[in-house]
């Protein structure tokens, strides 16, 4: 994915491209206002510092919505409830104040995308290896052609990780994106739902745990054609009482 990324203070834009291509995002920085509505390469997604040197930030946005409908997150030191106000009005889809994080920064793109371009998502299921599918539109995971019965939080766990599978997801972003921007409680949830993922899908996809950052699904190898299948494993606890899966000894 391509972000545009207008911002003059030099350390916030170094850090934030940093992070945005550890994420495997590419990134355009221009300074001003005016280099950044004069880009002419293609880009999916832009960050908008509001105080720029040159012009306002607001008028920025206006002036890129009447371009398209290119998703524009707004990044500012702004905090006052007009600014954010008048910047979703005039056709922002998002507005994080600054200081920001840039995991933040990339769960918000992620939600903005998902919000934004949900016909760019292939209408039927979808495989990943050749035991599980997921159909997407009719909120459905089938394992071996049989139906999985899950829990509709455990649906939207396994949907958001094999949007990107292989991709390490932080307890941070899967809790904004299954459960709530604004969760403040304990992650415990997400363990216990994680196991009991692991015990419905053994064999067909693998949960690997990185501890003290949080989750990526691994695509699980085609079984033997002599071998039997998936029987479910049982839950193991470690002294804090949340179960994981067997296979993955690392606790995040």
């Amino acid at each position: 994915m391509r972000v545009l990324l207008v911002e003059d203070d030099e350390p916030v834009a170094e850090s934030l491209r940093r992070g945005l291509l550890r994420y495997g995002f590419e990134v355009e920085w221009v300074t001003t206002g005016a280099a950044g509505l004069a880009v002419t390469a293609p880009y999916d997604l832009v960050l908008l510092d509001l105080g720029l040197p040159d012009t306002d930030g607001l008028d920025v946005c206006r002036a890129l919505r009447r371009r398209g409908d290119v998703p524009i997150i707004v990044i500012s030191a702004r905090s006052d409830e007009t600014d954010r106000v008048v910047g979703l009005e005039i056709g922002a889809d998002d507005y994080v104040s600054k200081p920001f994080g840039v995991r933040e920064v990339i769960a918000r793109i992620r939600a903005v995308m998902r919000r934004v371009r949900p016909a760019d998502r292939p209408s039927g299921p979808q495989c990943y290896g050749p035991r599980l599918s997921v159909d997407r539109k009719a909120a459905r995971v089938r394992l071996d052609g049989a139906e999985v019965a899950l829990t509709p939080k455990e649906y939207d766990l396994l949907s958001f990780l094999t949007e990107e599978p292989g991709a390490l997801m932080s307890r941070e972003q899967i809790m904004e994106a299954v459960w709530d921007a604004n969760w403040f409680g304990p992650t415990k949830t997400l363990d216990v739902h994680v196991a009991g993922l692991r015990r419905k899908l053994a064999g067909a996809v693998t949960i690997e745990a990185v501890r003290g950052v949080g989750f990526r699904l691994v695509v699980g190898e085609p079984d033997e054609p002599d071998e039997p299948g998936p029987a479910e494993l049982p839950d193991r606890s470690d002294t804090s009482g949340a179960p994981h899966a067997p296979e993955v000894s690392d606790r995040p």
